[in-house]
């Protein structure tokens, strides 16, 4: 048994039966390939690596094969790798990752002369989804010819994936995000060119400069949406408050604190549809303390309502849909609470959940539309597939 198998479908099996080709050129960034491909396989991937002559000065084929289990392909042979695996639609996806100036302009020109770019033009004829992830210094990103070829590539159908500006370097982008990516291009694309906006984690009102009123939301259900919702195509923002989970490093995310903070943002909304599994405060201090209150005083703590923020969303975007948390109710009772919440606030949908499963991967959730209410209880990746669902079907 190859060593690659011991570690296959480890942590998923979300590309299991998928066939990822990645194309290696000559970046120092090849040196990250390893760790990706190992973590492709862990999800369940068949992952062929694919190198052009300068990469092979940089990794090493042999490290390429015990990576993946399978042999590089160094060049074009007989065999007529780059029509088996693309014309005949035997790979899934084509990442290019690390893709320097030079081959990404290459590919922009339909020149062929490595194997690489020989992949890239028979998959972008064959409609195989493709992305490339760039990996060069910040200049020459900018440089007038590579930005226009960039350009060229995006309106051809090609996905870039990052890259990120950090001391004057173009970076290439994490091996999460290449996972993720990977996850976008062998998923249904039913979300292709939706802007969704997912609010989620909780709210902190202040008592002081320290003290804050909160709640214990981990912010994990609007994680799971967002990661979904990237995956079936769309673009994707997150806004979160409080959290305890890790944050998609591959989307935007915007931060917030208090309702007030949350209600500031929603004047840039340009949405397509909003989801809101976000614990947000209903009542906070009346007057908020300068300083820390010493810990040995007494103090009261007047309470006032907190504007709502799902009513300023609906006026913003034409599909929203909020969350009702609750504990220790009947069915019956969960169901009446969170209908009353959507009427009144004139929501698309709810989804009413169980507020004892909070933190946990799976729930015990109902989504409720004006005629129809279904248990859609399970780990939280299964309940945001069944949102999203809805959200497809309305728009």
């Amino acid at each position: 048994m190859h060593p690659s198998e011991e570690i296959f479908c480890e942590k998923s099996n979300k590309l299991r039966g998928k066939t990822i080709v990645i194309g290696i050129t000559g970046s120092i960034a090849a040196t990250e390939c390893f760790s990706t491909i190992r973590e492709l396989v862990r999800h369940g991937a068949r992952v062929i690596p694919v190198m052009t002559p300068e990469a092979q000065r940089i990794v090493t084929p042999t490290a390429m094969e015990f990576a993946s289990g399978q042999k590089p392909i160094t060049e074009i042979t007989g065999q007529a790798e780059h029509v088996s695996l693309f014309d005949n639609q035997t790979a899934d996806a084509l990442l290019i990752y690390p893709a320097t100036a030079n081959t990404i302009s290459k590919i922009a020109m339909g020149i062929d002369d490595t194997a690489v770019t020989s992949m890239a033009t028979v998959a972008i004829g064959a409609g195989v989804p493709t992305a490339i992830a760039p990996a060069m210094h910040d200049s020459m990103m900018r440089n007038p010819a590579v930005a226009a070829n960039v350009e060229k590539l995006k309106s051809m159908g090609v996905s870039f994936i990052g890259p990120h500006v950090r001391e004057s370097r173009a970076k290439v982008a994490s091996k999460d995000e290449i996972v993720a990516w990977a996850f976008r291009l062998t998923s249904k694309d039913d979300l292709t060119g939706k802007r969704v906006l997912i609010i989620g984690g909780r709210s902190e009102e202040p008592i002081d400069s320290m003290r804050t009123i909160t709640n214990r939301s981990s912010g994990l259900m609007a994680v799971k949406l967002a990661e979904k919702a990237f995956e079936r195509g769309a673009d994707v923002e997150l806004w979160m408050g409080g959290a305890s989970v890790q944050l998609p490093e591959y989307m935007p995310v915007r931060r917030y604190s208090s309702v007030a903070d949350l209600v500031k943002l929603t004047e840039g909304i340009d949405h397509d549809v909003v989801i809101v599994p976000a614990a947000l405060a209903d009542f906070g201090p009346e007057k908020v303390e300068k300083g820390k209150i010493p810990s040995d005083a007494e103090f009261d703590i007047v309470l006032k309502p907190i504007p709502k923020v799902l009513p300023i969303l609906k006026e913003k975007c034409p599909l929203v849909i909020g969350f009702k948390a609750e504990s220790e109710l009947s069915r019956a009772e969960l169901v009446k609470k969170a209908k009353n919440r959507m009427e009144q606030y004139d929501l698309n949908a709810i989804v009413a959940n169980d507020i004892d499963t909070a933190g946990r991967s799976a729930t015990t959730v109902i989504l409720i539309t004006k005629d129809r209410e279904t248990d859609i209880s399970g780990p939280k990746t299964k309940v945001a597939d069944a949102i999203l669902d809805y959200c497809v079907s309305i728009l």
